[in-house]
């Protein structure tokens, strides 16, 4: 039976990719949801004296004041403003109701070892290590506070290691915003607040699960780390968090802005450009579904590699694609979602435990969700 239940949570993901993107590649960045982690009963990591409800409240709200002061046009959301329990799923709900363009889950780590230390970002795809695992299923966890969460969370267990392999299927469609935001997280912390950079990381977060958005989770500091903990707690050392994620919003809200500006543009001067040349021929509607096609990302490099590689081999029908100044490259062309996953699991078998499914129309890469979407919206010639 939890079998089942599991099957049914993946494929309500895919249910959920049909409804139409709310936050693009082409998005202005216009609403973003904070959300400080745990509260009420869940008090999250506890350190000698600290709290970690606590706490990232306290960032939270230092954070969404920074958007306020400095952005007019920017408006700024809270899952929880008091010292409350939110159930995880509802915090996913908040951000989807309210169309928000950016989610940003804050909290604080702990750790077995009382020397580790730093701070790291975490976006929603595959555990890479058991490491990430820890991080998420700790994380994860607060749903043990929440009744009939089996049924909440489409089986999913946090004790259970069989539940978290539900996360090998999981590739969210904002992946590359999010690991944008991301990496301007850990820059900031790491060159403006003289943080001890972590990294940036993928595990399989619940609250990050259902959002419709690109989303981040950051792990502020270790509270089982005595100097840390005390950072944390100072009004210095939360100031000095919250300033610098709201510097890292700052930059992408700068770059997506200035990338849907120029598509806006762009759209003008085709559109200007038909008008000119219209000569009053009959317009022919071509059948978009022929053109969609799901594809398999293997690996992602700073430079060209040839396709003859040895770290390529026993793979058939290699190309690649530039995004962001990387070289992307993927196996398969397929017509359908399923016969894309089907390669993806070959490929995890092979070794390539991060190969995830992308989307393609006309050779440009779309979100799976627009894929699907036009895949079911058929559109004929007149």
């Amino acid at each position: 039976m939890k079998r089942k239940i599991i099957i049914f949570g993946i494929l309500s993901f895919f249910l959920l990719g049909m409804l139409p993107a709310r936050a693009d590649k082409y998005g202005f960045v216009r609403k973003v949801v904070i959300d400080p982690g745990h509260g009420g009963k869940d008090p999250g990591a506890i350190g000698s004296k600290a709290k970690e409800k606590d706490i990232v409240l306290a960032i939270s709200l230092q954070l969404g004041d920074y958007i306020k002061q400095n952005f007019d046009d920017v408006e700024v959301i809270y899952t929880r403003t008091t010292d409350e329990f939110i159930e995880l799923h509802r915090r996913a709900q908040i951000a989807n109701e309210n169309k928000a363009d950016l989610f940003i889950s804050i909290h604080c780590n702990a750790s077995r070892s009382n020397s580790a230390y730093g701070s790291e970002t975490f976006v929603m795809g595959l555990h890479r290590s058991q490491q990430n695992l820890e991080v998420a299923k700790k994380e994860n966890a607060s749903i043990l506070y929440e009744s009939d969460y089996l049924e909440t969370y489409d089986g999913y267990d946090p004790n259970s290691p069989e539940s978290n392999i539900i996360f090998s299927m999981f590739q969210n469609i904002y992946l590359d915003q999010s690991l944008r935001v991301a990496s301007l997280v850990q820059n900031q912390f790491r060159d403006r607040a003289g943080r001890h950079d972590r990294g940036v990381k993928q595990a399989g977060f619940l609250v990050l699960y259902n959002i419709t958005m690109p989303g981040i989770l950051v792990e502020a500091g270790f509270l089982s780390h005595a100097q840390e903990e005390r950072y944390l707690m100072s009004e210095r050392g939360q100031s000095h968090i919250a300033s610098a994620i709201f510097r890292a919003f700052r930059e992408y809200k700068q770059m997506q802005d200035a990338i849907a500006q120029q598509h806006l543009e762009n759209i003008n001067a085709r559109a200007i450009t038909h008008q000119v040349n219209d000569a009053s021929e009959p317009t022919v509607v071509l059948n978009e579904e022929s053109s969609i096609h799901f594809r398999v990302q293997f690996a992602t490099t700073t430079v060209e590699k040839p396709l003859n590689t040895p770290e390529f081999k026993g793979l058939h029908g290699i190309r690649f694609y530039i995004h962001d100044g990387n070289y992307k490259y993927t196996v398969g062309n397929e017509k359908t979602l399923e016969d894309a996953v089907k390669i993806q699991k070959d490929l995890h078998e092979m070794g390539f435990s991060d190969a995830f499914v992308v989307a393609f129309k006309n050779d440009e890469r779309i979100a799976p969700a627009e894929a699907i979407r036009l895949l079911n919206q058929n559109i004929q010639t007149p």
